[in-house]
């Protein structure tokens, strides 16, 4: 199965017995099999029917909003798991403060180690790293285990992003130029391609979290605020180097997407033209579909169920069933 995409601005989504029929201007431009889709995702300005939402819910498949531009909006999504034990756990370990910060250390050691293996491999594929930012993630990452509190945890993941942003241009091979992470609103091609990555993905991060009953607003390294996902958050971590950033590089030095592709917006926010959004939509799903070995489990899984994965793996914790949490780190 797979996520529904739906960005023709002015669309109504109908149901028709099992199937899923998108109008446009009167008439269909899709009808799939209500089997075939896991997740509705839109962009923008397209309605959906009563039938259709009742439909979705009925078969526990979520419709997540988004603005024309890919900003998250919100989401429609089945009554939460009954786990109520399992979020308890949750609570108190978010409320403890050393619980907190060992979780927190797991999800940020996870993410350095997957940025340190990102720059490497494209130092091995004939980038110019200079040896002085591996250097300066390695020392976080040693900083990491020292660090005595969140607060203290987010200040080292802070640094190593910023060092990992300083020699993120030197990856990118063709007509684009990146001097820095730049997020609200992105203003130039790459930032908007990384926030856009971001979005998708935490929306997924956060279906894998409602799936396995966790209360995705309630996190260890994101401060809880009204309305944010902190634990989608928390737990997306350790998978922007690997899922997000690796599609990014690869969408612009495969030419998958050109120069021409974005467009900027009074005010200098850059953003993706419709039908170059629609190719980048594909290489995301492409991307979640593709498969690594597991570091637990030791098989072949696609980085959509390894989200699952680290979900599970997480509230196996919380719940006492194992010890530790295994962050996903590529070896």
């Amino acid at each position: 199965m797979a996520a529904l995409y739906l960005m023709e601005q002015g669309a109504v989504v109908r149901k028709v017995d099992q199937r899923v029929v998108v109008e446009l201007e009167g008439r269909t431009v899709q009808d799939i099999p209500l089997i075939k889709i896991d997740q509705v995702v839109i962009f923008g300005r397209v309605t959906v029917t009563a039938a259709a939402t009742a439909m979705f819910l009925e078969h526990g498949i979520e419709v997540v909003y988004l603005t024309a531009y890919g900003k998250f909006l919100g989401r429609l999504q089945p009554p939460a798991p009954k786990n109520c034990l399992l979020r308890v756990a949750q609570y108190r370990a978010s409320l403890d403060g050393a619980a907190s910060a060992w979780l927190a250390r797991c999800f940020v050691r996870g993410k350095i180690k997957n940025m340190l293996y990102v720059l490497q491999r494209s130092r091995r594929e004939g980038a110019a790293i200079d040896e002085i930012f591996i250097q300066e993630i390695k020392k976080a990452l040693k900083a990491l285990e020292g660090a005595a509190n969140v607060d203290a945890i987010r200040g080292v993941e802070g640094v190593a992003s910023a060092v990992y942003f300083k020699a993120f241009g030197e990856m990118i091979k063709k007509d684009f130029s990146f001097a820095g992470r730049v997020k609200r609103p992105p203003t130039d091609p790459v930032n908007s391609l990384l926030s856009l990555g971001y979005t998708l993905l935490a929306k997924d991060m956060t279906s894998a979290v409602n799936t396995v009953g966790l209360d995705p607003y309630m996190g260890f390294l994101h401060r809880q605020r009204y309305g944010r996902t902190s634990l989608a958050l928390d737990l997306m971590e350790e998978f922007r180097p690997v899922v997000v950033d690796t599609l990014v590089l690869a969408c612009i030095n495969k030419g998958i997407l050109k120069p021409e592709d974005f467009h900027r917006e009074f005010g200098g926010a850059v953003y993706l033209q419709e039908e170059a959004r629609k190719k980048f939509l594909v290489q995301y799903e492409t991307k979640k579909n593709s498969e690594i070995r597991h570091p637990v489990f030791n098989y072949q899984a696609s980085y959509r169920r390894c989200m699952d994965l680290q979900a599970r793996l997480l509230a196996k914790h919380l719940t006492g069933e194992i010890d530790e949490y295994p962050p996903l780190v590529w070896r």
